[in-house]
């Protein structure tokens, strides 16, 4: 079967972060993925099962990772060769549409008795990710055992998989897995309905961030930074009551706010902070400069919550201390308190999906042959007036059904 396939290949690895500094994305043409013909995955045990990808999204981890600019912090827990892709809506074994919760816990990797994180529902927390039957990997996507979305086929378990309603189109359900990480990141910030909260950032996570904060905590206002103007008309309409420009931010949070200026902008080195600031700030980037923007326009005793991956930063915490902020991260989804009730991330993602409709932010998608061509598209894509790019996985897999994938693929 076709597959797009990560290998470890530190020439190839020095070549896509040269060329990822050229050009967003270019880690594609010259780095480790390549396209391949493959055997599906082995199922690593009871409960597994192979599904058919449908549409497979690409992310910002994504693209760190072929672009070669990836914290080393994840060594330990990625197992190579992988196929990425782990937002994905796929075909289980009955036929059935499914989306795939991709961290891979404690029941995923047949650990008896699970961990404290994964009894409480709280996947993302789980402290088993190199360990069990499988090889180490965070991920569906990240691990060499089960595959990943940019495939024909690949390995789910069982307790990953969560129906697609039928109202729900392929487009609008494969966002649940970033729409399922935003309602998390909403959710972390203990927002009330007197909160004033700013989200920097407005690609796909931003932008489903603002409306998880909309739909689950309904704060007194939402303020959001966009780049480009078809980020901030798609924040206005999905729940941000003003957007600015990033060159805008601390002036619009200081009048948001009725906060004061400290310091003269004009004189290098002698940047403008504020008395006052947010309620709370939530980082959809994860870049130094978005950090550093995020500590510069809380207020004393308010929140920030990083949502974009950060990696190695170089960021002055002096206000951190002075101040007494909260940083807060919120990584991936598990179980959640909204008001008196109690549910899944993943089945708040569906229920948003099924009233709201996620499908206006996939801008385009294209076929695996096409990998290099989507990979650049997916790293410019506020440039390019885009938001979520996809591979389409739906005019690869002609008329055969997973029991002939394997067949013809796996060795006798």
């Amino acid at each position: 079967m076709k597959a797009l396939v990560f290998s470890r290949h530190p020439a190839r690895y020095v070549a896509a972060r040269a060329a990822g500094l050229l050009r967003p994305g270019g880690g594609a043409a010259r780095g480790p993925l390549e396209l391949e013909d493959i055997a599906p995955p082995k199922l690593p045990g009871p409960g597994w099962e192979l599904i058919r990808p449908r549409l497979a999204g690409i992310c910002g981890s994504d693209i760190s990772t072929i672009d070669a600019r990836s914290s080393r912090y994840f060594e330990p827990i990625v197992s190579f060769p992988f196929t990425p892709g782990h937002e994905v809506v796929a075909d289980d074994n009955l036929g059935h549409r499914v989306v795939i919760e991709p961290v891979l816990g404690c029941v995923a990797r047949n650990i008896e008795p699970v961990c404290q994180h994964c009894a409480a529902g709280d996947l993302g927390r789980c402290v088993n990710v190199a360990f069990g039957d499988l090889e180490p990997g965070l991920q569906s996507g990240f691990c060499c055992d089960t595959g990943g979305g940019w495939s024909l086929a690949m390995a789910a378990h069982q307790s990953q998989l969560h129906r697609v309603p039928d109202e729900v189109s392929d487009e609008s359900a494969v966002l649940v897995e970033p729409a399922a990480c935003a309602i998390h990141a909403a959710l972390a910030t203990k927002a009330t309905p007197t909160d004033k909260v700013v989200v920097i950032g407005s690609g796909t996570l931003g932008l489903l961030t603002t409306l998880a904060l909309r739909h689950f905590t309904n704060p007194a206002a939402i303020l959001s930074v966009a780049r480009y103007p078809h980020q901030a008309r798609m924040a206005a309409s999905l729940g941000a009551d003003r957007v600015v420009t990033s060159t805008e931010t601390r002036r619009a949070v200081r009048r948001f706010t009725g906060s004061m200026a400290l310091g003269r902008p004009e004189r290098e080195g002698d940047p403008e902070r504020l008395t006052g600031g947010a309620d709370i700030v939530m980082d959809c980037v994860g870049s130094e400069s978005s950090i550093r923007e995020a500590l510069a326009v809380v207020r004393p005793g308010g929140r920030v919550v990083l949502v974009g991956m950060p990696g190695v930063t170089n960021v002055d915490l002096t206000g951190l201390w002075h101040r007494e902020i909260e940083l807060v991260g919120a990584y991936a989804y598990g179980t959640e308190q909204v008001g008196s009730r109690q549910a899944r991330t993943f089945d708040l993602a569906l229920e948003l999906a099924a009233t709201t409709d996620l499908a206006n932010l996939v801008t385009t998608t294209y076929p695996l042959h096409h990998y290099v061509d989507a990979i650049q598209h997916a790293a410019s894509a506020g440039r390019r007036g885009a938001v979520k790019i996809a591979f389409d996985l739906r005019g690869e897999r002609g008329r055969d059904s997973l029991a002939t994938i394997e067949s013809k693929d796996r060795p006798a």
